[in-house]
């Protein structure tokens, strides 16, 4: 098929890899504008960009596709653009940018949204790290036609994923972008054979998954331990979990941590105990054990190998 293609970070990537391997002709890619980024704030190409130039694909990158919006002039070009490349579908995946009625109607097989949860449950921003930090025991993918609504379309495909006890945010973002590429190509499969169906969202279990704040990056020990653990892993990479730790002017960032058996013997956030097993903090209803940190400035370090830098008087 002729598929124009709009994504920007490397959940993305892995679809449009995945569309140009399949032989379909990618005529246009949206992404989102080059944004600074490093110590010299360079500005940078996204992940999208970056293979959609590779792969010799024209790429535009309006700051706003919608007439009324703050940039009329972006969207006006980017429409007259989908009109030259005529595509007959729309992918989309982790754009960034709402589409409206206007341009969801230009391909006349609409728009796939490659989703990252089983809709209706984590709608929005961030549903990788919610449904960790939630502790679901599922994920999986979802390929919806897009509609005015946020993540509210029609489901055409849904594919589940389980979710593994020691699963981060990156190691569960590389699982679903595989399965989401796959997922897609399924879809369109499916529309191209006449055989696609397409099944209206549960009216119940919706959840929003609200986009990630660094102001959630502290860690709150009069929160239960075991929701603790999973935020650690929820924030990893993005925005970090952190801590102040004695001795210490700026928080540690935690990489990883475990849940200890037993109640805790202080009171929440005071650290009980240090070992090279590990840096044991107290919290509300019980004991988490750092194993892995990061000064500010400074490398991930196994807690054995922090430990010994570290001038801890108890």
């Amino acid at each position: 098929m002729r598929i124009a293609f709009a994504g920007t970070p490397e959940f993305a990537r892995s679809a449009l890899d995945a569309l140009i391997a399949a032989g379909h002709t990618v005529p246009l890619v949206l992404t989102q504008p080059d944004r600074p980024a490093g110590r010299g704030l360079k500005s940078l190409p996204s992940a999208v960009k970056k293979a959609a130039v590779a792969a010799g694909i024209p790429v535009i990158q309006p700051r706003g596709l919608r007439a009324d919006g703050r940039f009329p002039d972006d969207a006006t070009a980017a429409r007259d653009a989908l009109l030259r490349a005529a595509p007959q579908l729309m992918v989309v995946a982790a754009y960034g940018l709402i589409l409206p009625r206007a341009v969801l109607a230009l391909p006349p097989y609409g728009c796939f949204n490659i989703h990252a949860s089983l809709l209706p449950r984590w709608r929005g921003a961030a549903p990788i790290q919610r449904a960790i930090e939630a502790g679901d025991a599922c994920t999986g993918i979802t390929i919806m036609r897009m509609d005015d609504g946020l993540d509210t379309g029609d489901m055409v495909v849904v594919n589940a994923l389980p979710i593994d006890r020691e699963a981060t945010a990156a190691s569960l973002h590389d699982a679903l972008a595989l399965l989401g590429a796959r997922s897609v190509l399924s879809a369109i499969a499916a529309l191209e054979a006449g055989t696609l169906t397409a099944t209206p969202q549960p009216a119940s279990g919706i959840t929003y998954a609200t986009k990630l704040r660094k102001s959630e990056a502290p860690l709150d020990f009069s929160a239960p331990v075991a929701l603790l653990e999973r935020r650690i892993r929820a924030f990893n990479p993005i925005p970090g979990a952190t801590m102040p730790l004695p001795g210490l002017r700026e928080p540690v960032k935690v990489w990883r941590a475990c849940v200890l058996p037993g109640a805790a013997q202080l009171p929440p956030g005071h650290v009980q105990a240090v070992s090279a097993q590990g840096i044991d903090v107290a919290a509300v209803d019980g004991v988490l054990r750092i194993l892995e940190l990061q000064k500010a400035g400074g490398r991930r370090q196994p807690v054995a190998q922090f430990v010994r830098g570290w001038q801890y008087s108890g």
